[in-house]
């Protein structure tokens, strides 16, 4: 499985999305994706209690810890690689989280429009 370039979709150097739930479809830390990457684990997003809630109820339960996977489960603040597509669906849903831009791979854009990713950049929020 060779990763696809990471480049996010700003067009510059994917940047890291968590270390601490370590995250992304390789679990490097990063949003980076390739053609087995099936769910387009690509946009780097910060949890929201909402958000969490909507995934369990649409059937991805990431709050519940799965300890035979290495996975802590997530809570609010955490940020985490997410399927382009459940993102996407959130958005249209109402409760889509914020998202780290720079450090979103540039294949998300495959999947959501560019000007839904900047709808809930994380950076302008903190501006």
């Amino acid at each position: 499985m060779e990763p696809d370039d990471s480049i996010n979709v700003l067009g510059g150097p994917l940047q890291g999305c968590s270390t601490d739930p370590l995250t992304g479809f390789f679990r490097d830390g990063h949003c980076n994706t390739c053609a087995a990457d099936q769910g387009s684990h690509t946009v780097c997003a910060m949890m929201t209690a909402e958000f969490l809630a909507y995934s369990k109820y649409v059937g991805n339960d990431l709050s519940t810890p799965n300890p035979q996977f290495r996975f802590p489960g997530l809570k609010p603040g955490d940020h985490w690689c997410l399927c382009a597509s459940r993102f996407l669906q959130a958005h249209d849903e109402g409760c889509a989280p914020m998202v780290n831009l720079a450090a979103t791979h540039k294949r998300a854009l495959d999947i959501v429009p560019m000007r839904v990713l900047e709808q809930y950049d994380i950076n302008a929020s903190e501006a």
